[in-house]
């Protein structure tokens, strides 16, 4: 029993513990290099990384509902969202013209090897890294109608 209760508080402070941002660098869409950990490091802001793909349906939903609240969240809050393209090489191809159409006002980075998303141990998108102080602080996975607020909810917590 006492082995039991000693792997259970091992597992929760482990589940709880904040991991380190890993140390990835990426190429935005206008081609400009981001190392993730180092670029969005500004002292207690929130940085809200989305993984998304142009194929998940759920994944645009859910940064369209975010670029609604986005100009009064960051206004609230010193927040920046940080969109992370996880489409491979063939579809890659297909992340500009859907950003023309949805004016997003988001730094776009591609993750076209997934070095990101395998550094985070991501399996599906969409899902959501906040990141403050260099350290994951919150992970919430999916995406349906309202999760918008939850996130804002839990920002401000942050």
């Amino acid at each position: 029993m006492k082995n039991l209760l000693i792997l259970f508080l091992l597992v929760t402070f482990s589940a709880n513990a904040q991991k380190a941002m890993p140390s990835v660098t990426l190429k935005s869409v206008n081609n400009k290099r981001y190392n993730v950990k180092n670029d969005f490091s500004e002292k207690d802001k929130l940085y809200v990384f989305t993984f998304w793909a142009t194929w998940c349906a759920p994944c645009i939903s859910e940064l369209d509902a975010i670029k609604e609240h986005y100009t009064e969240w960051s206004k609230e809050l010193n927040m920046e969202v940080i969109a992370v393209s996880i489409d491979d090489t063939r579809t890659q191809k297909r992340v500009k013209p859907l950003l023309n159409g949805k004016n997003w006002d988001y730094t776009v980075l591609l993750d076209t090897n997934q070095d990101l998303k395998r550094a985070l141990a991501i399996a599906n998108p969409p899902y959501t890294v906040v990141v403050k102080n260099k350290k994951v602080v919150y992970v919430h996975n999916g995406y349906s109608q309202g999760a918008e607020i939850e996130l804002y909810n839990k920002l401000k917590e942050l």
